[in-house]
């Protein structure tokens, strides 16, 4: 008698963007399952799954927003309760990565705490990770099984195309993001520019510009706002070289205070971030526009599902 296994996909989100947990199932075309999460008195979470994961293929949504301890927490877990519970496969998915900035050692006697979470994720029973934008491509090699990497740049790009009338100059913020604007800046046909500055004290002074862009609608592009202060510098200076118009896109919109304040008395005319994470009522501003990546990450987990090419869906621009 030959028997053939039937594969079963399970999506559960944590209580950090449920939101985006159920964007994701409708994209699927899946039913959000219950993970039944509480807390304790005293702070501690638990969690048990409603219907069985034995032999299924489970897929646990949890972005590391603020509290970022305690989402992390959250995610770790619903794993470590789904591979109790003899789920097939755990991929944990994380569209915005915490401590990803940690992710060397700028000084002496400095933890790498990006590679800790990867190494926790690990522990806890998750066998591969998804995630949007990494703040550094070197995240992937932290942990030991697959990392499906990609970027935000598709829905960013469609909305420069719908919005955007004149041909626009892509900028970098800082050299270190010049790879990700040339990217798009290539596939818009547009120009390309990059700020450079300088950090001092905790506070950023731009210097200048490397591109013409005098006269030009000039589009800020980074992997992530926090407190704005790079963002606002970069704006400043384009300006003071001329630019017509500013607008900041960004795939994680931490906005970390005083970030919304930041926005809303900068030059810049307007700020398009995605739903990686939850933006709060009180930070939502008449300039903040936020558009969803929900389509890219359920097109990613259906493909770790069918065990198709994830990279295919990017063009084979999903790592770096």
């Amino acid at each position: 008698m030959e028997l053939i296994p039937k594969k079963r996909l399970e999506l559960y989100s944590g209580s950090a963007h449920p939101q985006l947990g159920h964007d994701i199932a409708g994209h699927l075309g899946v039913e959000l399952g219950e993970p039944n999460l509480k807390r304790f008195a005293n702070g501690e979470i638990h969690c048990r799954y409603n219907e069985s994961v034995r032999g299924t293929d489970v897929f646990i949504v949890q972005t590391h927003a603020d509290p970022v301890n305690d989402s992390i927490m959250e995610q770790l877990i619903m794993i470590d309760a789904a591979k109790r519970a003899s789920a097939k496969r755990i991929t944990a998915v994380c569209p915005y990565y915490g401590y990803s900035r940690q992710d060397r050692k700028a000084e002496g006697r400095e933890p790498i705490t990006a590679k800790l979470v990867s190494d926790m994720l690990a522990a806890a029973g998750a066998d591969r990770i998804v995630s949007v934008d990494l703040h550094s491509g070197q995240i992937q090699g932290f942990f030991d099984g697959p990392v499906d990497h990609f970027y935000a740049m598709p829905v960013l790009e469609a909305c420069i195309r719908e919005e955007v009338e004149t041909a626009p100059v892509i900028v970098a913020p800082d050299t270190g993001r010049v790879k990700a604007a040339e990217r798009l800046a290539r596939h818009l046909d547009a120009d390309l520019a990059a700020v450079y500055k300088r950090r001092a004290s905790g506070e950023v002074k731009a210097l200048g510009v490397m591109g013409d862009v005098a006269g030009r609608h000039c589009i800020l592009v980074d992997d992530m706002i926090d407190t704005a202060g790079t963002i606002v510098a970069a704006a400043d200076v384009l300006l003071s070289q001329g630019a017509s118009e500013v607008w900041a896109m960004a795939t994680h919109g931490v906005l970390s205070d005083p970030a919304t304040d930041r926005l809303k008395n900068s030059q810049i005319s307007r700020v398009v971030i995605t739903d990686t994470l939850p933006l709060p009522t009180e930070k939502q501003i008449d300039k903040i526009e936020v558009v969803s990546v929900a389509k890219l990450i359920a097109d990613a987990i259906d493909a770790v599902f069918e065990d198709t090419s994830v990279s295919e869906l990017f063009g084979g621009e999903n790592q770096g």
